[in-house]
């Protein structure tokens, strides 16, 4: 491969000189310019990008934290911000976590050694105070890291108390609350909506808290044998509420004459079950994009709008509802 000594040489030009013209940085006259510029043509030169944001101070590349990518939240989510990136002209630095804290803090050290322009933080995050430390301009998905930090949230309070309205619309009367996990703020958030809503209107309900990728499905299907009073399900998220959909049909109760199930998130799995799922949509590529809008502002020094943005959520009726 050529390197830029190789170019320097055949443009009989200085590295130096030859560093101007790729960084676009410093005084080059046209015709030097364009003998640099043939040399990289002719030999296929490919600039060290590492090498380049040293130079430039800028790498315009951005660390993307997520904790895991098993979910269509997490694609989305993804594919949002690398929209944005593209079209402001940065790439990302995708970083799989797995919800693991030493993965986490390993990452934070890398992006310093690469050095990354800024942190889109979507997953748990683990080392708040290594993040903070890290000096480099931060902007989390789906939870609040810190009050100093922006955030880009959907209204998950509203969401919870949504859900709740349509399942008690629809005549339930003693509801299954399922949480994965509760101590994820946007779960906690619509937990706090959704029992809102039950208590003000005299609604029983059970709550039981599992895990998102891995729910313990032996106990949810006790549970739901332990109490066949139960006449609807809330799950926090559409993952949670297919997986009790499918419980209910293997125990013969039929959805939603005798059991009605709301999820959150509004993925497309929920179109593809039978019957489809009635769901609480947020604008989950909306929320990737706006990330890193929110960051690209913050490193070029310009006024956010909202710190902390909070981006509407809304009902989509389907078949798992009366």
């Amino acid at each position: 491969m050529a390197t830029i000594k190789d170019v320097a040489k055949k443009a009989n030009v200085s590295v130096a000189t030859v560093s101007r013209v790729i960084n676009k940085k410093g005084y080059v006259n046209e015709e030097t310019r364009a003998l640099v510029e043939n040399a990289i043509h002719q030999l296929n030169y490919i600039p060290n990008e590492l090498a380049r944001s040293l130079f430039n101070k800028h790498s315009k590349l951005i660390g993307v934290l997520v904790p895991h990518f098993d979910t269509q939240f997490y694609a989305e989510l993804i594919e949002g911000i690398e929209n944005s990136a593209m079209r402001l002209g940065y790439k990302i630095m995708l970083s799989n976590t797995q919800d693991n804290a030493k993965r986490e803090k390993d990452y934070i050290h890398i992006y310093s050694q690469y050095n990354i322009d800024g942190i889109i933080v979507a997953s748990n995050a683990h080392n708040v105070e290594q993040l903070i430390k890290s000096d480099l301009p931060i902007v989390t998905v789906d939870h609040i890291l810190s009050e100093n930090i922006p955030s880009i949230t959907s209204n998950n309070i509203l969401g919870g108390i949504i859900a709740a309205q349509k399942l008690i619309s629809g005549g339930a009367r003693y509801i299954l609350e399922l949480r994965g996990p509760s101590f994820l703020l946007a779960v906690s958030e619509r937990s706090l909506g959704f029992r809102q809503v039950l208590v003000q209107n005299n609604i029983p309900y059970i709550s039981y808290d599992t895990d998102l990728l891995n729910p313990s499905i032996d106990v949810i299907k006790q549970i739901i044998q332990d109490h066949p009073e139960i006449d609807a399900v809330f799950a926090t998220s559409d993952f949670l509420a297919i997986h009790a959909q499918n419980i209910l049909q293997k125990l013969g109760r039929k959805v939603p004459e005798d059991v009605q199930v709301v999820g959150f998130d509004n993925i497309v799995y929920t179109t593809l079950v039978s019957p489809t799922i009635t769901t609480i949509a947020q604008p989950i590529r909306r929320m990737g994009e706006l990330a890193l809008e929110s960051l690209v502002k913050l490193l070029n020094d310009e006024p956010l709008g909202d710190f902390h943005s909070v981006l509407d959520v809304k009902l989509v009726e389907r078949e798992s509802t009366k």
